[in-house]
């Protein structure tokens, strides 16, 4: 079994909030991260693929055509957006890393050509990151 990685970043705003809650909860809860002014983060995603390597090209999956399925499918849609307002695939869902993880994951996870989605990392912060592999 072989594992590609291809890593990509954007930059985006976003806030924790559950509109459920009241302002003062929201911010009890969430602290400066629900602000209704939004804040903001330099993402890093790593996106990796397993399978078997095709001998007829050496390859498991050209990098290429992954780097143009996550720019097409998850970048453009998020790379210096609002998370909360203007990415279709976060409509509805509270913006935290763990969720924006898995919203990634299901923007790719049928979209993979060769081999099959194994992870998505969302790195937030240089010390901060979260794994999602999949439901």
């Amino acid at each position: 079994m072989v594992y590609v990685t291809r890593r990509e970043r954007f930059s985006a705003a976003h806030r924790l909030f559950n509109p459920a809650l009241s302002d003062e909860e929201n911010f009890k809860l969430y602290g400066l991260c629900s602000n209704p002014n939004w804040h903001g983060h330099n993402y890093i995603i790593e996106v990796v693929v397993c399978g078997e390597v095709d001998p007829n090209t050496g390859y498991l999956l050209d990098l290429k055509v992954l780097k143009e399925i996550i720019r097409k499918n998850v970048i453009e849609k998020v790379d210096h957006k609002n998370l909360n307002i203007e990415t279709d695939f976060m409509k509805g869902i509270i913006p935290s890393a763990e969720n924006i993880a898995a919203a990634i994951w299901k923007q790719l996870a049928n979209k993979i050509p060769k081999g099959k989605l194994y992870s998505i990392k969302l790195y937030e912060t240089e010390n901060n990151y979260f794994e999602y592999k999949g439901e």
